[in-house]
């Protein structure tokens, strides 16, 4: 977890999620293991500058560079070729 998300879990939301539904100990309040975000990108099978657009927007949003996967086999019904990226994640 990023620095300011921890401290808005410890300092903001984990006391409510305490006060809310009668935990009598912190250590029964849910916690965040790990955060993942991604954009599937069906048009840029068509159109690749869409890809880069997303890898910018990604970027921005997480403050690390994304991971581009490509697919490994091709599918005709979602005209996927192999080895063009589709999805992009963090």
């Amino acid at each position: 977890m990023a620095a300011r998300l921890r401290q808005f879990y410890q300092k903001t939301a984990l006391p409510a999620l305490t006060k809310e539904f009668g935990y009598k100990n912190v250590m029964a309040a849910p916690r965040l293991d790990k955060i993942s975000i991604n954009i599937g990108l069906g048009e840029a099978t068509q159109n690749a500058k869409l890809m880069d657009g997303a890898v910018n927007e990604l970027s921005q949003i997480a403050g690390q560079k994304p991971v581009v996967t490509k697919a490994k086999k091709s599918i005709a019904a979602f005209k996927a070729a192999r080895k063009h990226a589709h999805r992009v994640a963090w």
